[in-house]
């Protein structure tokens, strides 16, 4: 187990949207290796769980308006783990390459000669996708997936190509989505995105309290209000999120008989 690290090496590892048993073997593996992991707020309970107890676990965690570290403090801290011949693991929520900063992260160690390596995790989008019973995608409609942050800071205006993104053949993804609810609403629809255009609002995703809101595109800010708590919220638009009707029993035995 301790070789699936090297010492000094530091793993970017994904740890899903929060439940335990979405992580990937080898994720739950590096972090059974790790002699040290760094992990973010948004890491689920349950994943912190598996950090074994004789292993440093350091919370990096930001969230809105209440950052306990800054990037440039977490890339010191990481070089210095490893510099210090350490088996370093960066617990990142959802998938690493996704609005992860890994770039800079790795930019950073591998500035000091520091060897980092990715582990991908599963993110938010598909796992609300699939808590929800949909498709990211369905042929002949939707035909991309579009992956959009919209964190910005306060005070500035979400700047995004709202002409592009208004494609009703694609979906979208909105990452930290939350309070800017209302204005990818207003925008979506004022370059040309039908109001009626299906909307899906997750939080909690994957955990026991997840919230899944099915909605439309003009009463996105209704669904966010509903959706309960103050950490953030995932928006999927797109004709594939439509809510699918339940089967009837009726409709599954006449299909068996056809059969």
């Amino acid at each position: 187990m301790p070789d699936a690290i090297a010492p000094g090496e530091v793993w970017l590892v994904g740890a899903g949207p929060g439940d335990p048993d979405l992580l990937t073997r080898k994720a739950e593996r590096l972090i059974l290796a790790a002699d040290i992991v760094f992990h973010d707020a948004l890491v689920g309970p349950g994943v912190l769980d598996l950090i074994p107890a004789h292993v440093q676990a350091v919370s990096v965690g930001k969230r809105s308006g209440r950052h306990s570290k800054s990037q440039s403090t977490i890339d010191a801290l990481l070089v210095a783990a490893a510099l210090d011949g350490k088996r370093v693991v960066r617990l990142k929520g959802g998938d690493p390459s996704i609005f992860g900063r890994s770039t800079e992260e790795i930019a950073a160690l591998t500035a000091h000669g520091i060897r980092a390596r990715i582990c991908p995790g599963i993110t938010s989008a598909s796992a609300a996708a699939a808590s929800a019973g949909v498709s990211l995608t369905v042929r002949g409609s939707a035909r991309h997936v579009r992956f959009v942050t919209a964190h910005a800071r306060a005070g500035e205006v979400l700047d995004l190509d709202w002409a592009a993104l208004a494609d009703p053949a694609g979906t979208l993804a909105f990452y930290m989505g939350r309070t800017a609810g209302p204005e990818i609403c207003r925008q979506l629809i004022a370059h040309g995105l039908d109001p009626a255009t299906p909307a899906l609002v997750a939080a909690d995703v994957s955990l026991p309290g997840e919230r899944l809101i099915h909605t439309q595109l003009a009463l996105l800010p209704l669904a966010i209000d509903r959706a309960a708590g103050a950490g953030p919220a995932l928006i999927l638009v797109g004709e594939a999120v439509r809510a699918q009707p339940l089967v009837e029993t009726t409709q599954i035995a006449e299909a068996v008989e056809r059969c």
